[in-house]
């Protein structure tokens, strides 16, 4: 059975940091980048940043570059995203997810979800 657990939500102040897991099981973690994203209410789900297991490379949206990082531990099939310097528009569910080797920003290139973990970040 395919999962994707995230973990490490909560509430933080802006300005604040938190480190989200995506913790992979169920498939081959290396024929799959693991992307993440958010979405907040009413609001169309958002690519975040994704890491590519071809060659590492990664990706982030302009609305967090040089504020989150992306990181992957092939040994314990898990991707984390360390989020720093919290805005309070980063308030959203976030969701972790597997996809094609190459990486993708769009979340329809995406075959296996998570459930979410909830970031709120306090003004």
């Amino acid at each position: 059975e395919v999962q994707l657990v995230e973990s490490g939500g909560g509430l933080v102040q802006a300005g604040g940091s938190l480190r989200l897991s995506c913790a992979a099981s169920g498939f081959t973690f290396d024929d799959y980048a693991i992307g993440w994203f958010r979405q907040a209410p009413g609001k169309e789900r958002e690519g975040v940043s994704c890491i590519s297991s071809s060659d590492g490379s990664t990706y982030y949206a302009d609305s967090v570059k040089g504020r989150f990082t992306i990181s992957s531990d092939n040994a314990k099939n898990t991707v984390y995203l360390q989020m720093n310097s919290l805005k309070p528009e980063d308030t959203a569910v976030y969701y972790c997810a597997a996809g094609p080797r190459g990486g993708s920003s769009w979340y329809g290139d995406y075959d296996y979800w998570g459930q979410g973990t909830q970031v709120t970040v306090s003004s």
